[in-house]
């Protein structure tokens, strides 16, 4: 392994997020100095990075390229760092790969001095560059970034010369259950899918991850197209939502619903629905509209003044609640 100078750094803090693989690559520190596009080093001696962004490897496409590289060669060197005895890959692990198969006992590399940071940044650019990353590949290596500089969407946004927008949605996509992300991941849905599956929610917005899980399931099997999906996904949130709606009532509201079918002679309801209490009282016709409608408004009301109350009402005026067959207070 060449000799390194204990006092190079990258110029980069470890905060600090670059703009393009151009500018990362640029501002790290050439180990071998300016003058030196690359060198052969001992192939035994890389490693793999354990946080590449990419972790799914086509072996199709991992074939082609080592008979590629058996044809006419590795024409673009890999991309590494020096760790502990040896280097670990920061962009090339493919190519490193097609090369052990075919038994190369050097591989051209070159070397630059990277901190995690400048180290995961690139991997991620380069891979973004290519195409190489499925959607949740993309999302965990962004989150994982953030996480090694503590920057903010924003600037992860710059740096990686994307959309905020765009970073948010990804991220998105790591709050779907993971066997959603393991189908995400094995290319079974895209990221459209993931999208329209995340947003079913079971109301009050809270996720429901079983009918996610249940739709995912239902678009693989059938191969719904991301349309046809997020029709689904409306009808499966608005189950969700009429569950929650099932949710034991609280023990008062029990109580006058009693008393309320008590005094009226017919079936009350209290509950509370999408977050509004409200009170049903259902009626068969007009006359027992009218009879309801009697038997409240003849009720003293707190503080109201002693005596009956007119009610001599029509019960035409509440045509408009005969329809729906129920009234509510």
């Amino acid at each position: 392994m060449p000799e390194t100078k204990s006092d190079t750094k990258s110029s980069k803090g470890k905060g600090g997020l670059g703009k393009g693989l151009g500018s990362l690559i640029a501002s790290t520190n050439v180990e071998l100095g300016k003058n030196v596009d690359f060198v052969e080093i001992p192939i035994k001696e890389v490693q793999a990075n354990p946080h590449q962004p990419r972790t799914d490897f086509s072996e199709e496409k991992l074939a082609e390229l080592t008979k590629s590289i058996e044809k006419d060669g590795l024409l673009q060197p890999i991309l590494v760092r020096p760790e502990g005895n040896g280097y670990q890959i920061i962009a090339g692990e493919r190519r490193w790969q097609a090369c052990k198969r075919l038994g190369f006992k050097f591989i051209p590399a070159k070397v630059v001095i990277a901190n995690d940071v400048d180290a995961q940044e690139i991997s991620l650019v380069e891979n973004l560059q290519r195409a190489d990353l499925n959607a949740i590949e993309e999302a965990r290596g962004y989150q994982r970034l953030m996480s090694l500089s503590g920057c903010k969407q924003r600037e992860l946004a710059e740096a990686v010369s994307k959309n905020a927008a765009t970073i948010s949605n990804a991220l998105r996509l790591l709050d779907l259950p993971e066997e959603v992300q393991d189908m995400m991941f094995d290319g079974l849905l895209s990221a459209g899918h993931g999208r329209a599956i995340l947003s079913i929610s079971a109301g009050e917005g809270q996720a429901d991850d079983d009918a996610r899980i249940r739709l995912a399931k239902k678009i693989v099997d059938e191969k719904l197209s991301v349309r046809e999906a997020e029709t689904l996904a409306r009808l499966y949130g608005s189950q969700g939502a009429e569950r929650s709606r099932r949710l034991p009532s609280p023990r008062t509201f029990k109580i006058v619903a009693r008393k309320l079918r008590q005094q009226l002679a017919t079936n009350v309801r209290v509950k509370t629905v999408r977050g509004k209490n409200r009170i049903e009282i259902e009626f068969r016709d007009e006359d027992d509209l009218e009879r309801i409608f009697l038997a409240i408004a003849e009720q003293k009301a707190p503080g109201a003044a002693t005596g009956q109350s007119e009610a001599n009402v029509k019960a035409t005026e509440y045509s408009g609640a005969t329809k729906s067959g129920e009234a509510l207070a």
